[in-house]
């Protein structure tokens, strides 16, 4: 199954995409190359990842200090957030699925 991205969590993985690119020319590809095999990982095993905050899964990504954040809805992954690992859970943790507040 394909987990599925909220805005939010797109913009999260976006943004990081140009800041790694800024600091060297494909590395933001490199990046987004994890965060793909992230997804694919959440989409075979969603319920591998351990839950962090009430529901909120996280997914740690190799090589790159970010993890993808999500939570199962009727049995399917949907991603709420990708955020470096030293932000402050209170940011990921304000994110629902139902909006894409705290962005």
């Amino acid at each position: 199954m394909t987990p599925i991205l909220r805005p939010a969590a797109a913009a999260d993985v976006e943004e990081a995409f140009h800041w790694y690119e800024a600091r060297r020319d494909g590395l933001g590809d490199e990046f987004l190359a994890v965060v793909q095999s992230g997804l694919d990982s959440i989409g075979s095993h969603p319920q591998a990842s351990p839950v962090v905050h009430r529901a909120i899964r996280r997914h740690l990504l190799p090589r790159f200090p970010y993890a993808l954040f999500y939570r199962l809805i009727e049995g399917e992954p949907v991603v709420i957030g990708c955020f470096h690992a030293k932000r402050h859970p209170r940011l990921w943790g304000s994110r629902t699925v139902t909006s894409d507040a705290g962005t």
